[in-house]
């Protein structure tokens, strides 16, 4: 089983970013996908999920309307398009596979699968 995280870097405030997570086949047509991210001294927070069927996306309230998650059938990956970055998006940013019930997609204890984090900063 593998994730593989891409597309973190360094930016300044209202920049954009996209980041990618390709999980294998098996993951990718099965599970639920999320984003989620950790900033220095804090826990690991829910971002964005989508639905295994790309039907439902679920975001937090303080990206709503900035990001967007989505899911590619032809190459097998997931993307989290990050618009008007704030410093406050500033945290290493992992994708997670998730084939629990549909009111725990933002819970992290209930992700099977995890790939490495992608670091984003965001200057001010």
């Amino acid at each position: 089983v593998q994730l593989q995280a891409f597309g973190g870097g360094l930016v300044q405030a209202g920049d954009s970013l996209r980041l990618s997570c390709a999980p294998s086949g098996r993951l990718f047509g099965n599970y639920d996908m999320g984003w989620f991210r950790q900033a220095p001294g804090k826990e690991r927070e829910f971002v964005a999920a989508i639905r295994w069927s790309g039907d439902f996306t679920y975001y937090t309230d303080s990206v709503k309307g900035r990001f967007t998650i989505s899911r590619d059938k032809r190459n097998y990956t997931v993307y989290l398009q990050m618009n008007s970055l704030k410093p406050e998006d500033t945290a290493v940013y992992y994708c997670a596979a998730h084939r629990g019930i549909l009111s725990t997609v933002r819970l992290t204890s209930s992700y099977d699968f995890w790939g490495q984090g992608t670091q984003v900063t965001v200057s001010s």
